[in-house]
């Protein structure tokens, strides 16, 4: 299946979100474009087999819901939650719109990777961001696989 074009997605959609965030930069805008890639190939919105997951960058409900539940309502999340809150269309509850809406989708990733303990990658090379998603994004027990997904951080460097 063939998805959306990287460079679009990169500097259309998540550049825009995450300086909207104020928390972008390159190694930021590589990292929520290469895991774009790796979640879901720029391809598809709901996961395969039937799982929770939804949206390009793949964020289940629960986790979804967690950020908003455990930091967003908080004073360290809540300039964050301003700019998360304009994003939002209102018609869709917030976690249906990680399907439909690429912007907030995008931020919501971004938040979820900003509340890990690890900081970004200093270099960040396709490597460290691909072991950065696994241990910060994905979980120890799921299925991404750094060294395969590699290759997805690499173009989404390059795009």
């Amino acid at each position: 299946m063939q998805g959306l074009d990287v460079s679009q997605l990169k500097n259309l959609v998540v550049q825009p979100a995450l300086e909207a965030l104020g928390l972008g930069g390159e190694t930021a805008i590589n990292l929520l474009t290469g895991t774009a890639l790796a979640e879901s190939r720029c391809a598809y919105v709901r996961q395969i087999g039937g799982g929770p997951a939804l949206g390009l960058w793949q964020m289940e409900p629960a986790t979804h819901d967690d950020c908003w539940n455990n930091f967003l309502c908080y004073p360290a999340g809540r300039r964050f939650s301003r700019v998360l809150q304009g994003m939002l269309g209102t018609d869709q509850p917030k976690s249906a719109q990680l399907v439909s809406n690429l912007r907030y989708a995008c931020g919501m990733a971004r938040i979820r990777f900003y509340r890990a303990s690890e900081a970004l990658p200093v270099q960040g090379t396709a490597a460290e961001l691909s072991g950065y998603h696994k241990r910060n994004y994905n979980t120890l027990a799921g299925a991404a696989d750094p060294m395969a997904n590699t290759a997805f951080f690499r173009q989404a460097i390059l795009s």
